[in-house]
């Protein structure tokens, strides 16, 4: 059956949604309140990685003390030694986009943590591999760090990918 409807696209730069509407309160932390980021995670197979980066970084800027926690695959995202053809080097448009935004959460106040044991165990990067500034950590500090945001009363944000 042969197509029976037919619209033109829409002109570059008109706008098809209502970006400026906002139906939930824009909230912004108080004094001294935490957020924390888990991610077992592997950067790149799917947006997931980045969007929490994102979102961290917003929650920074909403004021909160955020803490991102690698493990397992998300330790990947903190490799400072990504690039092509040399370290550094966006071989395309993106092509560094977490490694950025982890260097933009870094330089804004946040704190992102590496598991040692997925660092070396799992993938065999060493902690002089990490983007300068994650400081790396025991793993049974996953669970710690799980333990101080839930007694801190943090905002938490928990992604399991595989």
């Amino acid at each position: 059956m042969p197509k029976t409807i037919t619209t033109e696209l829409p002109a570059e730069g008109e706008r098809l949604f209502d970006a400026e509407e906002k139906i939930f309160e824009d909230i912004k932390a108080t004094p001294g309140e935490k957020a924390f980021v888990f991610m077992h995670t592997v950067p790149y197979e799917g947006s997931v990685g980045l969007v929490n980066l994102l979102t961290a970084t917003r929650l920074i800027r909403k004021g909160f003390d955020v803490s991102i926690v690698l493990y397992g695959p998300g330790v990947l995202m903190a490799s400072g030694t990504r690039g092509y053809p040399g370290v550094g080097d966006e071989a395309f448009p993106g092509h560094l986009a977490i490694n950025n935004q982890l260097k933009t959460i870094l330089k804004e106040g946040g704190h992102v943590y590496a598991c040692r044991f997925a660092m070396g165990a799992l993938y065999g990067f060493r902690e002089d591999d990490l983007i300068p500034g994650v400081k790396a950590f025991n793993p049974l500090d996953v669970l710690d760090a799980a333990l101080a945001a839930w007694r801190a009363g943090a905002f938490q944000l928990n992604t399991w990918t595989v």
